[in-house]
Parts: structure tokens; C-alpha cells; sequence
């Protein structure tokens, strides 16, 4: 059913949508239910980790020799969306065992390669979307005092072809689409929104006399910076994908100081110049690894180990085991510095942070340190 929750970006009313990890946790409830009374419900309600209720539709069901099936159709709100309209089904079978065990079917990809968020050989049906399938399933155990366990399997037929339309290709993820989702709500994207929530916050900070700054992406770079920083008062603003836009408005704001702090995954990209993040203007951190470390010399079978990895932690790791990590940060970090200069020009003293997986330091640019120790002064002398 259309979801009538509403966002206003860039003085437009948009809508709301919901993630295929919720059309795959209110289809298998849908399942569950049918599977155990009998009855297909004509809809179900699912509570989500964004804290907005949805009242789902279920379509096409079926019960087959002791196996129900059931569909959702995605509705992605007012968000474009290779996913927009596609029916995701499930299938629940009861079984004696105890437990939830879930998985993928026709349509969902399935990972071959390691440092993605499901192990290799796995459903490309990603923790959040996982979790809300278990729940609602054993919510409607419960309800019909069921013990036993249940096989929950999602398709998305779609997803064969839709899948050439994601970086599922690239991430070794074959076969179909991802489950995904981490609110089960989609918000209605608007770049111009965003920059513009980022341009206001630094304008209040630079109302209040502001002049020294931190910009990092997003929620990550904060969580670590209470590590890193835990003292810090100088203000941190969440830059997003937008870093281009956010180092023109402290340029032009009058910015003295800034450092910039971010995940390898992200930083990395802005080595090459790169000053939107977002993989849909690109990828190429495969690349300017694989560049930096035939810099530091890295041999050529571990050249082409990076240029083929899939994620920054999984490339990490084989510098780790050569003994490069440490050149090739440096490296990549005088880039970074070098292109923040070039864009901010030379009235605004700044430099770089970055980590890893779980918030472990690996490394910061050359003026780093004399940046934070400035920082630090003004903080104590006000």
C-alpha cells in the first residue's frame, strides 16, 4: 500500500517510500501466517527501525503442500529507484527444528568475493533486512503459538535483470539485486537540499565566530572523532557525499582552519580530486589504491590483487600482510592534503584523518598534527 509519509526538500513535498528489506520482511509475514491459519491476510502492519509503522499489501498468495508464498510490491516513494514497482516474494516452509533460517531465491544475488556484509556463498540480503525478516516471522509464531522452526526464502525475479544496473556486478555480487535497508524507509533524495542544511550550519557557525572546522561524511567520521577527539571543541559538520561544496562555503565563509576526517572508503576517492563521493559520479578506489601502492613500490601480483579487491578493509589487509600500509597511507594522505589546498586556496590551513573498520586510526596528512596542536590552542585560550 502507498505510503503517505511525507519529507519537504528544496521546498518540495516529497514521499517516502519503503526498502526491499521491508516488502521482504511483510511478505514473509504474510507467508508465516498463511503457512500456519491457513488464511492470507490482505495486508499486514510491520514496524520498522525508523520508527514509521507500515501497513503492507499482500499479493499472490499461495499454499503448496505446506508452503506458503507472497508478495509485496516496492513502493520507493517519490525516490528514483532501479527497484521502484518490483514484486519481492516470499516463501515460508515450517520445519521441526527450532530457529529462522533465511535465504536467498531466484532474483536475489549472492556474494562471491569476502568484505561485504554478508560472508562469501551467502544471500545478498544485508544484517537490518535479516533481522526484520526473523521478527516478523517469530511475531507471528508467537501469535499462533507455533514452536517449531521456519525456511524463509526471498525472491525478487526482477532483480535478474536489474541487477546490471547496480554495482552488485562489480562488488562480486551475482545472480540478482541486494535485500537492503537499515530504517526500512526510503527518504526521497534531493542533492540541493543537502548542501544546502550543510551551507546553513556552517553559516551559523560562522555567525558565532566561528573559524575552525571539522567536516567529515557522515555518521561514521563522527563516532570515531569521540575517540580521536574527545576533548575537542572545535564544531564538526556532516559534509555528506557534498565535500566540493562544503570546502567552497568555508573558503568563502572565512575559514582559518579545517581538517577533514573520514573513512578510508571515502577519503580515498578525494586522492584523485574526486569532491563528490557518491558512487553514482563514480568509484575508482580500486585504482587509486592500486596507484599508490605501485608507488610504494608494492610487486605486480599484489597490484592486480588491489586493482581487483572489493572493499577498502579487504585491501587494507593485503597491505597489512606486505608491510605497506603505513607508505601507501602516506601517499594517498599527500594527495588528499594536496587537492583540500587546491580547493580552499591558500587562506585556510588544512589537513587529514582517516580509519579503517572499526574506528581504527591509520593515518593523517602531513600538516595533521601542527593543524590540531592550533586548534587545541584556541580551545584553551577560550
Amino acid at each position: 500500500m502507498k505510503l503517505e509519509s511525507y519529507v519537504v526538500k528544496d521546498h518540495k513535498r516529497m514521499r517516502r517510500g519503503y526498502t526491499t528489506g521491508s516488502c521482504a520482511a511483510g511478505a514473509a509475514k504474510g507467508a508465516a501466517i498463511l503457512a500456519l491459519s491457513g488464511q492470507a491476510p490482505a495486508a499486514v502492519e510491520l514496524d520498522t527501525p525508523g520508527g514509521i509503522p507500515l501497513v503492507l499489501e499482500i499479493l499472490s498468495p499461495r499454499l503448496e503442500e505446506g508452503e506458503a508464498c507472497c508478495a509485496v510490491q516496492k513502493d520507493s516513494g517519490d525516490d528514483p529507484d532501479v527497484t521502484r514497482g518490483v514484486l519481492v516474494w516470499a516463501r515460508v516452509k515450517p520445519r521441526p527444528e527450532p530457529g529462522i533460517v533465511i535465504d536467498g531465491g531466484e532474483g536475489v544475488g549472492r556474494v562471491t568475493r569476502p568484505g561485504l556484509d554478508q560472508p562469501v556463498g551467502a544471500a545478498a540480503i544485508n544484517r537490518v533486512p535479516r533481522r526484520m525478516i526473523a521478527q516478523a516471522v517469530e511475531e507471528v509464531c508467537h501469535r499462533f503459538g507455533y514452536r517449531g522452526g521456519m525456511e524463509v526464502t526471498i525472491a525478487i525475479p526482477a532483480g535478474v535483470e536489474l541487477a546490471a544496473r547496480t554495482f552488485n556486478p562489480r562488488l562480486g555480487i551475482v545472480g540478482g539485486i541486494s535485500v537492503l535497508g537499515t530504517t526500512g524507509i526510503v527518504e526521497p533524495m534531493s542533492d540541493q537540499a543537502l548542501v544546502d542544511t550543510i551551507q546553513v550550519e556552517m553559516n551559523q557557525l560562522a555567525a558565532t565566530g566561528n573559524r575552525k572546522l571539522i567536516l567529515t561524511p557522515g555518521n561514521y567520521g563522527e563516532e570515531y572523532l569521540r575517540q580521536f577527539l574527545p576533548r575537542r571543541k572545535t564544531p564538526v559538520v556532516k559534509c555528506s557525499n557534498f565535500l566540493g561544496e562544503a570546502l567552497d562555503q568555508a573558503a568563502q565563509l572565512g575559514m582559518t582552519h579545517l581538517l577533514f576526517v573520514a573513512h578510508i572508503g571515502k577519503l580515498v576517492k578525494v586522492a584523485a580530486g574526486v569532491m563528490n563521493t557518491h558512487s553514482r559520479y563514480g568509484d575508482g578506489r580500486m585504482e587509486i589504491l592500486t596507484a599508490h601502492a605501485a608507488l610504494a613500490g608494492a610487486p605486480r601480483p599484489l597490484l592486480e590483487e588491489i586493482f581487483h579487491g572489493v572493499t577498502t578493509d579487504q585491501v587494507l589487509d593485503l597491505l597489512d600482510e606486505a608491510g605497506l600500509t603505513q607508505a601507501v597511507m602516506a601517499s594517498v594522505l599527500e594527495r588528499v592534503e594536496f587537492h583540500l589546498k587546491a580547493r580552499l586556496g591558500p587562506s585556510v590551513k588544512t589537513a587529514a584523518v582517516t580509519f579503517r573498520g572499526e574506528g581504527r586510526f591509520l593515518g593523517q596528512s602531513a600538516g595533521a598534527a601542527q593543524l590540531l596542536m592550533e586548534m587545541e590552542e584556541e580551545e584553551n585560550g577560550r
